[in-house]
């Protein structure tokens, strides 16, 4: 049945085509399994809580009828302002309009937040355009510059709100506008598109505006939201929206609401956060989380911008997923929050899901996947300019920057045919990576480190879980040993400097030096094959534990063959038959109406060097899982597809590009108006 929603119909309707509801909500109270929801161009202020699900056959479809053309928005218009002082204008509302939920009074703040308690859920938009938080009415009239911020012209326009007499005041300094003239909203929903039950499966969200929410911080071992998303459930679609100006997570693919493992360090502070972490882990089983109920998403063709915590975040809810063909950017630019679950994408536990053909840039991290990145497959996808530009100052619990981190996993992850163009390219606070056929312009770092602490002189190992192959199930636990890692047909390049960077690290009083060489002799203390095994070669019947135990606990061993390096890139010291030139490169990346291009002279370089086809058996097994690098059916996979899916012959080059780019360049990402 086709069940039919216009906001400008002339009053509230049945459903039908001749009289549609005048709200979404309407209909997702009696939209069954096999029904199509079909709203008409308008914009429409209101919570949608879908009351059921579809099914795997029969799924219940929610289409803008003009491409965009609908937008739903967590935010009201505010009118009737007056001037206060210069630049800055006041307005009222009556607290009655958010119900149990006031944005302005609850902060953004929780499990792994370290930017202090002091920014509200709330925002106050100017044309589309969010205002920066000012912590006082002086600091709101003064309009200076937010010095962290990527946009500090921007940031001068300000916004501050109190509580007066069961009313919330708002200050705003909108940098010389008339607040009269232009279109001024507040957010006031927490949520825009999401179901207030778990299990809600099987539902397809298409061509929407989705925007301006007052969405809360959203950790691993907390209840997560986000603008829209599916709370616990499977098989959801989400395709061809645009999704905007999230207070903090745009979608939300994540956790349940488990009172007992529930922002418990922030309030109960007695166990530490990554106990809290396996708790998660181990409390999901319980709450259904299997391949059977949860996940098995499609995130697709979206355009998602101007979040602040994450394009899409996610805790377990995202296993057996796809995300493709999406342009996740300026995540987290005006630099007001900070913590441990910022980036364009953001997932623990990332079970089987494949990211891929996406376009991820001006972010402040690229792709993080936080815990269990088991048989996640990260491809054909562009990523740069995801760094802190140098002109904004770091934030005191603001984040690392770089396209990749894969932090506390055991793998197989698998990381192939992507063109990582940012200062930084991989984070690799892990083991278990296999990376195949990229072009790598940035270094890696936290290699050998990142994930135990060292707590009054003694190391606390971050023991982490790994899983029955392509399952949810917890196989066991180990810490990260580092290493078991591989790289095959890559092409590394040095662009920037190669001076090490002093970075300060989360919320610590603490500043590291990090890396900026690249290529892969950040792995030359660890071991070949031959060199690892041969400890274990006991010739005897009764294998001496004592011996070996040391051993058990050493760093896992590298393989690498068919990398090149260029412009002073360094080479992993043991790899064999690298191609190592000091050839100058021409490399560009260039924007020309949506349109990007790489014109690049890589193919002038290679000479005669030629490689081997990759196979999932030259990969061979990650270490702890012994899960081979594989798709997430268990079918092996040959490397011949290059980064644009086109085939790779018998003469295989490094890098993701099967052939010679043409006049232009390589067009490797089109968001122009078709």
């Amino acid at each position: 049945m086709k069940i039919y929603v216009n906001a400008g119909a002339g009053h509230d309707g049945n459903g039908s085509e001749e009289m549609p509801f005048k709200r979404i909500s309407d209909a997702a109270k009696v939209a069954e399994p096999g029904d199509e929801v079909l709203v008409a161009p308008g914009v429409y202020r209101e919570y949608v809580n879908p009351l059921k699900g579809g099914k795997k056959d029969e799924r219940i479809v929610y289409r803008s009828t003009e491409p965009l053309g609908a937008v739903i928005t967590g935010s009201e218009l505010l009118t009737g302002w007056t001037v206060y002082q210069g630049n800055v204008w006041t307005a009222s509302v009556d607290n009655s309009i958010f119900g149990a939920y006031n944005p302005y009074t609850t902060f953004v703040y929780g499990d792994w937040y370290f930017a202090g308690k002091t920014r509200h859920t709330g925002c106050v938009y100017l044309n589309d355009k969010a205002l920066y938080e000012a912590l006082s009415l002086e600091e709101c009239l003064a309009g200076e510059i937010w010095e962290c911020s990527w946009d500090p012209e921007n940031s001068r326009k300000k916004w501050f709100a109190v509580q007066e007499n069961d009313r919330t005041v708002f200050y705003c300094n909108f940098g010389g506008a008339d607040p009269n003239k232009e279109k001024i909203e507040i957010n006031v929903r927490r949520e825009c598109f999401f179901p207030s039950k778990t299990g809600i499966s099987y539902i397809t969200v298409s061509g929407f505006k989705v925007e301006k929410a007052a969405t809360t911080w959203a950790p691993p071992a907390a209840f997560q939201d986000g603008m829209i998303g599916p709370n616990w459930a499977k098989g959801w679609i989400i395709e061809d929206c645009e999704i905007s100006n999230s207070k903090c997570a745009g979608i939300c693919l994540g956790k349940y609401y488990d009172p007992k493992n529930d922002h418990y360090f922030t309030y109960k502070h007695v166990k530490s956060p990554t106990q809290m972490e396996r708790d998660a882990v181990c409390r999901g089983q319980y709450h259904g989380w299997l391949k059977e109920r949860i996940g098995s998403h499609i995130i697709r063709r979206n355009n998602i911008h101007d979040c602040e915590q994450g394009g899409i975040i996610g805790r377990m809810g995202a296993v057996f997923s796809v995300i493709e063909d999406n342009h996740i950017h300026h995540i987290n630019n005006m630099m007001e929050l900070g913590g441990a679950e910022i980036a364009g994408i953001k997932l623990h536990a990332a079970i089987d899901v494949t990211m891929r053909r996406n376009h991820i840039h001006h972010c402040t991290m690229g792709i993080w996947t936080d815990w269990e990145a088991q048989g996640t497959r990260i491809t054909q996808n562009l990523l740069h300019d995801n760094e802190r530009p140098a002109f904004a100052k770091p934030l005191r619990g603001g984040m690392m920057s770089q396209d990749i981190f894969v932090e506390v996993g055991h793998g197989p992850t698998l990381i192939d045919n992507n063109i990582l163009l940012s200062e930084v390219s991989l984070r690799m606070a892990t083991e278990g990576v296999a990376m195949v056929h990229n072009l790598i312009c940035g270094s890696f770092t936290s290699v050998g480190g990142g994930c135990d602490n060292m707590v009054d002189g003694k190391l606390r190992q971050r023991y982490t879980p790994y899983h029955i192959p392509h399952r949810t199930e917890v196989m066991g636990f180990m810490t990260i040993l580092h290493g078991d890692d591989r790289f095959y047909n890559n092409i590394f390049l040095q662009k920037g400097a190669t001076e090490d960077v002093m970075v300060r690290m989360d919320s610590r009083d603490v500043v590291n030096a990090e890396n900026r060489e690249v290529g892969t002799h950040v792995m030359d203390e660890y071991p070949t094959y031959e060199e690892w095994i041969e400890h274990f070669d006991m010739d005897t019947d009764i294998p001496d534990m004592g011996k070996l135990e040391r051993y058990h606990f050493s760093a896992l061993p590298v393989y690498a063959g068919g990398n090149a390096y260029f412009q002073g890139a360094k080479a992993w010291k043991k790899e064999q038959n690298a191609l190592i030139s000091s050839d100058q490169i021409s490399l560009e990346l260039v924007e020309k109406d949506g349109a990007y291009f790489l014109k690049t002279d890589l193919f002038d370089h290679f000479g005669s060097y030629r490689v081997s086809m990759i196979h999932t058996e030259t990969l061979g097994v990650a270490f702890e899982p012994e899960q081979p690098y594989e798709n997430p059916d268990g079918t092996p996979i040959t490397f011949d597809r290059d980064f644009f899916g086109d085939h790779r012959g018998v003469s295989v080059v490094p890098g993701p590009f099967a052939e010679r780019s043409g006049s232009d360049g390589y067009l490797v990402a089109d968001h122009s108006e078709k």
